[in-house]
């Protein structure tokens, strides 16, 4: 397949879109197909007033979170914890210099086979499953991050959206139209919102970016990568085989990986001449990345056979280790890949297999939240839950920062009826990750439920629907917490939240409205 990477893929041609970034992207690409090609962005600070003017950085956030939300309801999105968590940071370490300081910067996984990343309005990095498993160091993956960050902190994304003002009115009209249709509270549509605008859209255009906002974004990149602590090599490693995977699939639809880069021989030079004015940086893989990348391999994995094709690749590399980096697997290399296998066999309904798996794994390595992880889900699948809760209650106490033993912990207190204590726990647990696990809420709503505390539970709900950015959605939730509740100060409490929330989403469609007509 081909890769678009290094052409930051808000649209790609209609042959090679993927489902998740049709769900995401649909509102642009309908605006594009119906609108003359959008200029492409230069690196040259020429954006004039019209472009901050009509998409300030506040609103293509906006623009984003409001994708996000449709987003996140694709089977293709990764809601894994761990791998959330991996992306987080790795994004969070890079954004930290960026050139003038990075605005948010959110970065998810995608469950696509494909090697390609890309960025949305508003700092919002899809990172392909496909890349990260065609990678052959951490270094690599953060190169690619590191370079949808740049166009992020550069605003090309913006530029290209309102460049030219006729065609900009047109493609930022019709996006407001599908966001302002869903953050209509109790409308029939605020649910599907984005989705039923995606599926009329019809992607017949592209928005590339200039040669001198691709280099721009390669050499910001650069920087960001050597000043986090990686290997800076890793892009330039990265622009290697992303540029092989083009010419190796040229004649299966891979020209128009080439046609969307004629210079790309000038950028690997550039970067290369960057790159040695550096001192050399010894930094070396962390663990951590080849379980995400063995993990990456089996999420991918999405039938039968390639759910086999999988488990086989990786058992090849427990047992052998892959000589096509030039150097004998490292034991958490081969650790990672057993881990895989554990995950396959899982995924294959054989816990016997998995646990024979992991021992395998542990042996190698005995010290990883990854492995103690899979024991808690192979308990899971053979019902054992109570071992599964033991598992998970110390492992959370050994790696306090992993998430998932946290939801693993509230799982298993659910799934054993002890609702009580699963709410004293989560309500702890949101204390500490007010945003960044909004599961958290929901696991949470649910016990409280259970319990007969509806009116706690709707509000629970309503954050929920809160932290994804589901505005429409928290409204009904608090709406509901209302009429059940029968305390003055209580009702007193929800209708503040209520004002404040109507307050929000009138703020929203206020910003939208203007780029409605």
């Amino acid at each position: 397949m081909t890769s678009s990477f290094f052409r930051t893929s808000i649209l790609a041609p209609r042959r090679r879109l993927t489902g998740l970034q049709r769900s995401l992207l649909s509102a642009i690409s309908l605006s594009i197909a119906c609108s003359p090609v959008l200029a492409q962005p230069s690196a040259a600070p020429s954006m004039g007033s019209t472009s901050s003017a009509e998409l300030s950085p506040a609103l293509e956030r906006k623009l984003g979170e409001a994708i996000m939300v449709q987003g996140r309801r694709d089977p293709e999105y990764i809601s894994d914890p761990d791998m959330s968590q991996y992306l987080e940071n790795m994004g969070r370490k890079l954004g930290a210099f960026a050139p003038g300081g990075a605005p948010q910067i959110d970065v998810f996984g995608v469950r696509n086979p494909e090697l390609n990343a890309f960025a949305m309005p508003g700092g919002f990095i899809g990172v392909h499953t496909g890349l990260i498993v065609g990678t052959g160091s951490e270094s690599e993956v953060a190169g690619v991050v590191a370079h949808e960050i740049a166009h992020v902190t550069q605003r090309h994304i913006a530029r290209g959206l309102t460049q030219q003002r006729q065609s900009s009115h047109i493609a930022l009209a019709s996006i407001a139209a599908a966001l302002l249709t869903a953050l209509i509270p109790g409308s029939g549509q605020a649910a599907m919102g984005i989705a039923a605008f995606g599926q009329a859209a019809a992607i017949d255009r592209q928005l590339g970016f200039s040669r001198e906002a691709e280099q721009e974004a390669d050499r910001n990149g650069v920087e960001m990568l050597r000043k986090a602590g990686y290997d800076p090599n890793g892009m330039a490693a990265m622009f290697g085989r992303l540029t092989k995977a083009a010419s190796l699939n040229e004649g299966r639809g891979g020209g128009a990986y080439a046609s969307t880069h004629p210079l790309s021989l000038q950028r690997m030079t550039d970067m290369q001449n960057r790159i040695r004015q550096f001192s050399p940086v010894g930094a070396q893989n962390e663990d951590e990345y080849w379980f995400i990348r063995a993990k990456s391999r089996v999420l991918q994995a999405v039938d039968p056979r390639s759910l086999r094709q999988a488990h086989e690749q990786l058992e090849e590399e427990a047992r052998a280790g892959s000589q096509r980096e030039g150097a004998a697997p490292s034991a958490a290399r081969r650790a990672a890949a057993w881990y895989g296998v554990s995950l396959a066999a899982l995924a294959r309904q054989d816990p016997k297999a998995a646990a024979q798996a992991l021992d395998q794994a542990q042996a190698l390595m005995s010290n990883s939240p990854y492995i103690e992880l899979q024991r808690v889900e192979i308990e899971l699948a053979r019902r054992q839950v109570p071992a599964a809760l033991s598992l998970a209650q110390a492992s959370h106490k050994r790696w306090p920062q992993r998430r998932s033993f946290v939801l693993k912990t509230a799982q298993s207190l659910q799934l054993l009826g002890r609702d009580a204590e699963a709410v004293k726990f989560l309500q702890a647990q949101v204390k500490r990750w007010p945003t960044q696990e909004p599961e958290l809420y929901k696991m949470l709503a649910i016990s409280q439920d259970r319990l007969g505390e509806v009116v706690d539970s709707r509000q629970t709900m309503a954050t929920y629907y809160e932290k994804l950015g589901a505005l429409p959605s928290a409204y009904t939730q608090l709406q509901q917490a209302r009429t059940l509740s029968k305390d003055f100060y209580v009702q007193s409490q929800i209708d503040v939240r209520i004002r404040e929330l109507s307050g929000r989403i009138a703020e929203d469609r206020r910003l939208l409205e203007r780029f409605r007509s």
